[in-house]
């Protein structure tokens, strides 16, 4: 319909005949101001605006709508579809997209009219913080699908209630109130809130009642959840938390050993912050401390029967009766001194005797011991491992100085490199043996006091030495292989089984070579120190020259006698530099003059 200020406004032609027309004249008048004449008798029109229109036929695919307009507008029937009451004459609101399609034709939406004015409707209420209704959809990713005003929203599974939601399925379907918390104008994304709508009336009720708590107060609650670090009681209004570690004295690994879900329940409040709106809660504290009903007759030395509830490297938490539990430290664990982790020794859930080695009721602390369910092997050692005794031990390490073995769980001893061979010189022990063999031992020394043995291996066999210093007399000659070349000479293994050394001026071969190694040659022996184990060799000696080649210019034998004998002269002690047969040969030059 024509807006009647506008029609007020209208004026005639200014060069109107109206005589000539109430004649029946004929009146000029171009078509052009005819439809401008037309035009500006109805409303003006804008694109993309929502305006009042009145319903003129309904048929089941179209509606068509009058806005006062030169055309009438034809909107698809299914945009009326949630109005079945729909009738000609009502008035309805539409969208006007175009004022003219290809044909000419006005078109109108309802449902575009409909999403303008819910998106108005919807800033309006997030601007003026009102409550609005809307349609539980369905369910989706983390919460909830609601219509608002034809609009899909989305409620977060936060914001549903003030206390976690179980089960999200009871709440679609449902018609509820909330508040709008959030719009993304770009992509018209709307959050919507139910929680918001509750949370001020429990604020106050909130404030009430954190007002009257007093710590010490027993109260009873309603379990509303349940973490893996607590649960959440709901206290007539307000959540107070009860930490995993204060609900029982015993451990407990999940509160649902313990609590179910809407339990009533005892707590007493242990803590609270007014601003920050905590409630810190107990139930253990509802019970005597297990400590204050041990045993009064328990003291150290007792033996008691225990469940592992924790492990740790260091050791393992044994729990006595619930709420009391002692320390089996790893180095009470075994009688070795070789400290290992305590999870090769136990597991949780192990039920384990132990003996008392200390108790304090005031601390509520108790360690405990395994090994001394045994006996201390310490004890008795020079009954077990008497000096001179031989066993077979198990090498446990090596050091540079020696080896470390075990003869049992307990009992070490040490092997030094020195008492491994009679013959062999050990630079490092890992060229003996390895890690983890067995190797036989005689008990040289036992420490008793620091818990060591001091072992020897090469004592299991006879000192070779003995029978090498007969055999390796200064000036004899042996056959053996150079093993071994270094820049100050070379390692020689003789047949018999003895081991020498000869520097470089020694190892000068006849045609006037170094001796190579691997070569095996005819060696003479000029020292033999057994204290030190020392054979000092020389190959060159084999060849040289040493006999006496001169004769007595004179012999006088009624004077035989007093001329000096050679006798035996052994060439290690004196032909290194000849001054023994420089003298003896003086001594008979002087005797003759």
């Amino acid at each position: 319909m024509a807006n009647l200020e506008d029609v007020k406004n209208v004026q005639p032609l200014a060069n109107f005949d109206w005589d000539e027309f109430e004649n029946g004249g004929k009146v000029e008048q171009s078509k052009e101001e005819q439809e401008k004449a037309y035009d500006e008798t109805l409303n003006k029109i804008q694109e993309h605006q929502v305006v009042e229109g009145t319903v003129i036929s309904i048929d089941k695919k179209e509606v068509v709508v009058n806005i006062g307009y030169k055309s009438d507008g034809i909107i698809p029937a299914a945009e009326f579809r949630y109005n079945p009451d729909l009738k000609v004459g009502d008035k309805v609101e539409v969208y006007v997209e175009s004022q003219e399609d290809k044909k000419g034709q006005l078109v109108l939406s309802h449902k575009k009219a409909r999403l303008q004015k819910s998106w108005e409707e919807i800033n309006s209420a997030l601007e003026n913080d009102e409550v609005i209704q809307g349609y539980i959809k369905s369910r989706t990713k983390g919460g909830m699908i609601v219509d608002v005003f034809g609009i899909e929203a989305f409620l977060p599974g936060s914001q549903i209630d003030v206390h976690p939601i179980r089960d999200y399925d009871v709440f679609v379907g449902k018609t509820m109130e909330f508040k709008v918390v959030k719009i993304n104008q770009e992509f018209r994304n709307v959050v919507v809130s139910h929680k918001a709508l509750i949370e001020a009336e429990l604020e106050a009720q909130r404030k009430e009642i954190i007002s009257h708590l007093e710590k010490g107060q027993i109260l009873e609650g309603t379990v509303k959840n349940i973490t893996s670090y607590g649960v959440f009681v709901d206290l007539g209004g307000v959540d107070g938390l009860v930490h995993i570690t204060d609900l029982s004295w015993g451990r407990v690994s999940d509160p649902h050993e313990v609590v179910q879900l809407d339990q009533k329940i005892k707590v007493v409040i242990l803590d609270f912050d007014e601003e920050k709106k905590r409630i810190a809660l107990g139930m253990k504290q509802l019970t005597p401390h297990p400590w204050d009903s041990l045993d009064p007759n328990l003291k150290v030395g007792d033996h008691v029967h225990g469940k592992v509830v924790v492990m740790a490297d260091y050791g393992a938490f044994v729990e006595i009766q619930p709420g009391v539990e002692g320390l089996i430290h790893v180095s009470e664990m075994s009688w070795s001194q070789h400290l290992r982790s305590a999870n090769e020794f136990l597991k949780v859930g192990d039920e384990v005797e132990a003996v008392i080695l200390s108790l304090d009721r005031e601390e509520r602390k108790m360690s405990l011991g395994l090994k001394q369910l045994k006996e201390d092997p310490w004890k008795t050692i020079e009954v077990k491992y008497p000096v001179g005794s031989k066993h077979t031990a198990k090498v446990r390490n090596f050091t540079n100085f020696g080896i470390f073995v075990e003869l049992e769980e307990g009992v070490d001893g040490l092997i030094h490199i020195s008492d491994l061979s009679w013959t062999k010189k050990i630079k490092h022990p890992s060229e003996f043996t390895k890690v983890g063999a067995d190797i036989d031992v005689v008990v040289l020394e036992i420490d008793k006091e620091n818990r060591r043995l001091s072992l020897g291996h090469k004592q299991l066999e006879e000192n070779p030495w003995d029978k090498y210093e007969k055999i390796y007399t200064p000036g004899s000659i042996h056959e053996g292989k150079i093993t071994e070349s270094m820049d100050k000479g070379a390692v020689i293994a003789l047949d018999e089984g003895g081991e020498g050394f000869a520097t470089p001026k020694h190892l000068v071969k006849q045609d006037g070579t170094q001796a190579q190694l691997g070569e095996h040659l005819p060696f003479m022996v000029i020292e033999f120190v057994k204290d030190t184990r020392r054979i000092i060799l020389s190959h060159s000696r084999t060849f040289e020259d040493v006999k006496d080649d001169y004769k007595p210019r004179h012999e006088h034998k009624s004077h035989k006698n007093d001329t000096p004998k050679i006798e035996n002269v052994q060439a290690g002690t004196s032909l290194g530099d000849l001054d023994v047969l420089a003298k003896l040969k003086a001594d008979m030059e002087k005797g003759e003059k």
